[in-house]
């Protein structure tokens, strides 16, 4: 084999571009169910700041309290959505990472309609990850704001 055929065989798979990571999630026809109740949609990849601009079109037929707010634990799915999509973004679209733990604080109630999303990976290590993740309403206004930590792992470990 030539030196330049085992470089090329060697090289590591060339990395995506934010635009190509944006796209993919744009276009992909596998969204989870999860995702899909949530109304999720990607706006903005970031990986030099391991971070992501989402988007929630919160349905109120499917996320309303009795009080006609969405209940706290789909605001909690939101930040964690936000969250553990910054981390396949931070891992170069080659590793999920589930939540291990994650702590959330409410500011004001959420009303149906679009919810902006940040999620951001403060810093990706081999066994864990620490995020941080806010919600806004349509005027800017903060929602919810959580911190969590992740375990990441890579694709192949989940292809059974």
């Amino acid at each position: 084999m030539t030196d330049v055929a085992a470089t090329t065989a060697n090289a590591e798979p060339e990395a995506l571009t934010d635009e190509a990571i944006l796209a993919r999630f744009q276009r992909t026809k596998n969204q989870p169910t999860g995702s899909q109740t949530l109304g999720f949609r990607m706006v903005s990849v970031s990986q030099a700041t391991k971070s992501v601009e989402v988007e929630f079109d919160a349905k109120a037929e499917l996320l309303l309290n009795p009080m006609k707010q969405i209940q706290g634990g789909y605001l909690c799915a939101m930040l964690d959505e936000a969250m553990s999509v910054a981390c396949m973004v931070a891992s170069g679209m080659t590793a999920v990472a589930p939540t291990l733990e994650m702590k959330t604080s409410f500011f004001r109630p959420g009303a149906p309609g679009k919810i902006k999303g940040v999620g951001r990976v403060v810093k990706w290590g081999r066994q864990v990850a620490f995020t941080e993740g806010e919600l806004y309403d349509p005027e800017g206004r903060l929602l919810a704001k959580a911190t969590g930590t992740a375990i990441p792992t890579p694709f192949q470990n989940y292809k059974k």
